[in-house]
């Protein structure tokens, strides 16, 4: 398996998911350019988080424009794995290829803690996770928002990934991240990433990140 992890201008969760998923799960990762096209092919695509041009306009919303970003379209379109963590997510919306979207906090705050999280059992990539995960977020705009008919689609087919125990944002059925059908695209407002290596006194995130490899692998035999 190899990954790739775009970094933008304002990126500051990449070298952190590249280092996770190269030291932890041995899974090869390269850093790629906005700028650049992606050359190379890839299990895993991964859109990291931080605050891509300045959250400008809104978050993600320049973002989806780079060069890198049609590359990902194009790796998205023939069924290649996604996955979006924070300003990711929001990216990976603004680009369409999740609904909805993620707003300024209900609070209109920053939010940076760790959160309660529970996955939701039936989700195809995370629903054997039954404990409840404590998982670090920050961000400004995670305010997830959706129309009834987006919601009713996401929760009758089990694309809800997440829901706070502990809303810090208050985003609509309290959805902390979704995903495609199938589970190829993913995105979260929690950051995995940040609750992995015990250095950083938070491993439940591990978890998060081995179901995510798992089911790649998995759909790659099948």
């Amino acid at each position: 398996m190899k990954a790739g992890v775009i970094t933008f201008p304002g990126s500051n969760c990449d070298r952190d998911i590249q280092t996770i998923l190269r030291d932890f799960f041995s899974v090869p990762t390269d850093m790629l350019w906005h700028g650049d096209s992606i050359q190379s092919s890839y299990d895993l695509l991964v859109v990291p988080g931080g605050f891509s041009y300045g959250d400008y306009l809104r978050a993600g919303a320049i973002a989806r424009f780079a060069p890198a970003m049609r590359d990902l379209l194009n790796h998205a379109s023939r069924g290649g794995p996604v996955l979006g963590i924070c300003n990711g997510f929001q990216i990976l919306c603004e680009a369409q290829l999740l609904p909805g979207a993620l707003i300024r906090n209900e609070n209109l705050k920053h939010v940076c803690r760790d959160v309660s999280l529970r996955a939701n059992p039936g989700n195809q990539v995370f629903g054997k996770i039954a404990d409840e995960l404590s998982i670090p977020v920050s961000h400004g705009e995670g305010n997830y928002r959706a129309d009834q008919e987006t919601l009713a689609r996401l929760n009758g087919e089990n694309l809800v990934a997440f829901r706070y125990l502990d809303n810090p944002n208050g985003s609509l059925e309290d959805i902390a991240g979704i995903t495609s059908p199938g589970g190829r695209i993913i995105g979260m407002m929690p950051h995995p990433e940040r609750a992995t290596d015990p250095a950083n006194g938070k491993i439940q995130g591990k978890v998060i990140l081995e179901s995510i490899l798992n089911h790649i692998s998995t759909a790659k035999v099948a």
